[in-house]
């Protein structure tokens, strides 16, 4: 089982650039008929523009792999919280979508 374990791995590189991280404050989500397209924004309060900080093009198959990875971290992060593990960001969650897209 190990053999087949380390067939399946895969390095992934993380520069310490990218492990930074671009804050975003929303989510528009769109799509095509062959892909989803996810732009990630930073809004600031009073300010009337917002800029895309970063855009995710994913084939639809991917993008259900990535709801369900979603959807597992969510419940593992709710457990943790029930369990006293995790505190609540101020008690607010930013909003995640909203707004139509179109690709």
């Amino acid at each position: 089982m190990d053999t087949n374990r380390s067939k399946n791995e895969i390095q992934v590189e993380l520069s310490e650039e990218m492990a930074q991280g671009t804050y975003a404050n929303l989510a528009i989500i769109s799509h095509s008929s062959s892909e989803f397209i996810l732009d990630f924004v930073r809004m600031v309060p009073g300010v009337p523009k917002a800029k895309v900080k970063s855009r995710v093009i994913l084939t639809p198959d991917n993008a259900k792999r990535l709801l369900d990875a979603l959807a597992d971290n969510i419940a593992k992060f709710e457990e943790m919280k029930r369990r006293g593990g995790a505190p609540e960001p101020n008690g607010f969650l930013p909003p995640i979508g909203g707004m139509k897209g179109e690709a």
